[in-house]
């Protein structure tokens, strides 16, 4: 794998070194020891598929917070995404700044989303998937979410939202939240 820092710390695309030949190709998309060699956490407890009937389908932002922090590995099985990550970690030179990377079945690239950092993405094909492994189990009372479209984070997303859930659409402001501790 090909891992490459985002300008988010911790934050990394990961593209794939496929080894080919006439059958195809073949390629590893996790590996623990390189992850820890980059000093991600490797541990992933959960693995969760979401399918999505139309473009422009918006899930997030969503995060967890301690003691249930999670990390992410996201990656785009079917169709095209949108994937935003936000750092909302306090301390951080980049808090509240964001990342926008498109996830394609065709470019088969994964992002790693670290604790403490929203996450949504807009579809951008119709029938898309996304699988996700994650570092911690779902956790109902440590779930939160802010607004994809709060004007503080200044998220330019590629095409205007038709589908949302009434919950992603009642998400806060990250003005009315408290930072994640």
């Amino acid at each position: 794998m090909i891992f490459t820092e985002t300008r988010l710390p911790g934050a990394f695309l990961l593209d794939l070194e496929p080894r080919e030949d006439s059958r195809g190709f073949f390629a590893r998309t996790f590996c623990r020891n390189e992850f820890e060699a980059h000093g991600l956490r490797p541990d992933m407890v959960q693995c969760n598929v979401s399918y999505n009937h139309h473009a422009r389908t918006m899930r997030g932002m969503h995060y967890q917070i301690p003691p249930a922090a999670e990390t992410k590995l996201v990656r785009c099985t079917r169709g095209a995404i949108y994937d935003v990550i936000v750092d909302l970690r306090p301390e951080s030179p980049t808090y509240l700044q964001h990342v926008g990377v498109e996830l394609t079945a065709d470019n088969r690239r994964q992002l790693y989303v670290p604790e403490l950092f929203a996450h949504g993405y807009l579809t951008l094909e119709p029938g898309t998937e996304v699988a996700y492994q994650v570092g911690e189990f779902y956790t109902p009372g440590y779930e939160r979410g802010i607004r994809w479209d709060d004007p503080a984070l200044g998220i330019r997303w590629p095409a205007p939202v038709e589908v949302i859930s009434d919950k992603d659409a009642a998400w806060p402001a990250w003005a009315a939240r408290e930072a994640p501790r």
